[in-house]
């Protein structure tokens, strides 16, 4: 697992009152829903800055799309950080094409 820092800021009371309920509702400590949260504001703000990008679409048999999604949810539940199947995707593409050593 990842080293961890502490982050201490002060949000308004509403802010503060929202973020404690979505994160109860969620079944996630407030560490692990802050970093999702955060982590998906950056992701989301990196998506939106990928150039020259291409669509890739395919479909799986229900029971391999379950198994994923299974293990995407234990996995960000390990982690505390969300686990996106198009990261998880990419992730593998990547792999196997450094594995191949394929520029």
């Amino acid at each position: 697992m990842e080293n961890t820092k502490n982050l201490c800021a002060q949000i308004p009371e509403s802010v503060h009152t929202r973020v404690r309920a979505e994160q109860e509702q969620s079944g996630q400590t407030l560490s692990q829903y802050v970093t999702a949260l955060i982590t998906e504001y950056y992701d989301r703000k990196e998506d939106r800055k990928m150039e020259g990008t291409r669509t890739m679409a395919f479909q799986i048999p229900e029971e391999l799309f379950q198994r994923l999604k299974q293990y995407l949810d234990n996995e960000s539940v390990k982690t505390g950080r969300k686990l996106s199947q198009k990261k998880f995707v990419l992730g593998l593409i990547r792999q196997a094409l450094d594995d191949a050593d394929i520029a």
